[in-house]
């Protein structure tokens, strides 16, 4: 309702100050009283307001900046209406008065009980009851559909639960088989396990007899290489005297050559037959010398 009054009251002084001082031509001939006018106007224009017969009551005064009050119409002394008018005074006064500055103030209020409040609150009433309306209807379909959300939610959850159900059986199957496995790996481990220790007894006699084989291979290597070593000393040995030896027989052979054919001039001797001659023994040299005098 304050809201309604402050619009009222704020449409109305805005109006009254445009109309309560409407034509001032009359004013200023002194053919009217400023304070006749204002009232004629602001009557008219009070009459012409529908709301304020259905229960608008507007308080109108219009005084001058020295506090004359020109609205509403105050009851004057006789003597002062019986006066003749002088047009001339009327309008100076009315110039005076004008000249001061005029002040106009309004106010409104809504008078309780009437058909104009009664209507504005039956429209409030009929207002809030349109916004509880919706908000109700708003809340009714809100909670509807949270409730079809929840309902979906909740049958997706149960589908989710059956999955996971399925999917925890199938894992404790897994399980079940992975468990297994493990004891039979386990068990297949054990026996490896043994068998490798055994094997690697096994291995470890062989490689103690390969260790002893080859110590023994080393030995004999060692010794066959000693052999070797004293077969080469020998050679060189043997070499060296078969040098000598071929060197003697190289000078044997130079000086019994010479000798021969210094002696048997008239005889051919191989060179062959000079090795072979060379070979004899000292008895044979002799003969040998014998038989080619006799030649």
């Amino acid at each position: 309702m304050q809201s309604i009054e402050r619009h009222l009251k704020s449409r109305y002084a805005n109006e009254i100050e445009d109309f309560y001082l409407e034509d001032t031509h009359p004013l200023f001939e002194g053919s009217i009283r400023l304070k006749d006018a204002i009232n004629s106007n602001i009557n008219r224009y009070l009459q012409s307001k529908a709301l304020i017969a259905l229960g608008v009551k507007v308080a109108i005064t219009v005084t001058s900046k020295q506090n004359t009050i020109l609205y509403p119409a105050v009851v004057e002394a006789k003597e002062a209406s019986l006066l003749p008018n002088d047009a001339m005074q009327i309008a100076s006064d009315n110039y005076k008065l004008m000249n001061e500055g005029l002040v106009v103030n309004v106010d409104l209020v809504l008078e309780h009980n009437t058909l104009l409040t009664n209507a504005i609150l039956g429209f409030y009433i009929f207002a809030s009851i349109l916004v509880l309306s919706f908000y109700y209807w708003t809340g009714v379909k809100k909670a509807g559909q949270e409730e079809m959300e929840k309902n979906s939610e909740l049958f997706r959850l149960k589908e989710v639960e059956i999955n996971h159900a399925d999917n925890l059986k199938a894992l404790m199957k897994d399980k079940k088989n992975l468990i297994s496995e493990i004891k039979k790996i386990k068990k297949q481990l054990k026996k490896e396990n043994v068998k490798a220790s055994k094997n690697e007894d096994e291995m470890i006699k062989e490689i103690v007899a390969l260790e002893e084989k080859i110590h023994n291979k080393i030995n004999f290597i060692n010794e066959r290489q000693e052999e070797i070593d004293a077969l080469k000393e020998k050679i060189k040995l043997f070499e060296k005297e078969a040098r000598k030896e071929s060197k003697q027989k190289t000078k044997v052979y130079n000086s019994v050559r010479k000798r021969l054919k210094t002696l048997y001039k008239n005889i051919s001797i191989d060179k062959r037959a000079f090795i072979g001659f060379l070979d004899l023994t000292e008895d044979m040299k002799i003969k040998s010398e014998e038989i080619i005098h006799k030649l």
